[in-house]
């Protein structure tokens, strides 16, 4: 009887330290995409007039800014759906229509900007915008 419960206290622990396991591999995973923060003053001067058009509600130069962004990553905290907005970093050397990989991800109240993150490599990455 004592060797079955071992056993069983043997087995759920070995289930918990797998969960255990699997939340730290995906918090690892979520970790590794948010590189840290980047201060407004230290963003491309690119990306800052983008954070100034978004504060100040557009005009934005692609049709696609301020659409929903997803998360699908989910390398951004989890919130509800339609939390987060992107918009383009508009490369000001380039002559092209393409949106390029630059983009400024936003949640809450837009035009707060308080809850920003800066993405140059198309959301493998993110630093979180501080003022």
């Amino acid at each position: 009887m004592l060797a079955g419960a071992v056993l069983s206290v043997a087995i759920a622990t070995g289930a918990q330290v797998a969960v255990a396991r699997q939340a730290t591999q995906d918090l690892g995973a979520s970790i590794d995409g948010m590189a840290g923060t980047i201060a407004t003053q230290q963003l491309p001067n690119d990306a800052r007039q983008t954070l100034e058009r978004i504060e100040s509600g557009g005009p934005f130069p692609f049709d696609k800014d301020g659409s929903r962004f997803g998360n699908y990553e989910r390398i951004l905290p989890q919130q509800p759906r339609g939390y987060y907005r992107e918009y383009t970093v508009k490369n000001s050397n380039s002559k092209s229509r393409n949106r390029g990989a630059r983009r400024i991800v936003c949640g809450g109240d837009q035009r707060a900007a308080n809850d920003c993150y800066y993405t140059e490599d198309h959301y493998n990455s993110f630093k979180r915008i501080t003022k």
